[in-house]
């Protein structure tokens, strides 16, 4: 195939703009519980700066399908994110609202043209991922990250009731 010096062109640029495109790849896993009532974690997930200034939400997975929006009720039980982001919402949230998630590992990819961060000016961060569950505990992980990455990151903590193994992965 032989391509015309247009073609060429338009090949170069989506080439290119692909290359210097950034992503977050977050894994959250949630662990099995031995307990007698077990109910699936709410969980939320957004990037503070490093003064603890909410910045961005990039998910949160609650019971949206109860009846009459039961599900909203408890989502004061994320209390750090419910203070710094939750109350000034309006839900379902379209882009980052999503149901509960089961026990195992989860994967969520951002990249720098993703809507939730694409507005996210240069400087250092941290993701937060903070888990509450109904007859449970709350649980909340801080992963210090830079952003746009100079470099690959790789941060990975580990939780120790309401949530497992997190890693961070940044890539420039």
């Amino acid at each position: 195939m032989r391509l015309t010096g247009k073609t060429t062109l338009l090949a170069l640029l989506l080439g290119s703009a692909c290359a210097g495109a950034a992503e977050l790849e977050l894994e959250v896993e949630i662990p099995a519980l031995n307990v007698a009532e077990y109910h699936h974690p709410y969980v939320a997930i957004w990037v503070e700066d490093t003064k603890g200034q909410h910045q961005q939400n990039l998910s949160l997975w609650y019971d949206h399908d109860m009846r009459d929006d039961e599900g909203q009720k408890w989502l004061k039980d994320l209390r750090l994110w419910w203070r710094r982001s939750g109350r000034q919402l309006e839900f379902p949230v379209d882009g980052f609202s999503a149901a509960t998630r089961p026990v195992g590992t989860h994967k969520l990819e951002f990249s720098s043209n993703s809507p939730v961060i694409k507005d996210l000016p240069g400087g250092d961060y941290r993701l937060v991922v903070e888990a509450a569950r109904e007859v449970g505990g709350r649980e909340l992980l801080r992963l210090p990250f830079q952003w746009p990455p100079q470099e690959r990151q790789e941060i990975v903590k580990q939780g120790s009731n309401e949530l497992g193994r997190i890693q961070l992965v940044v890539k420039p």
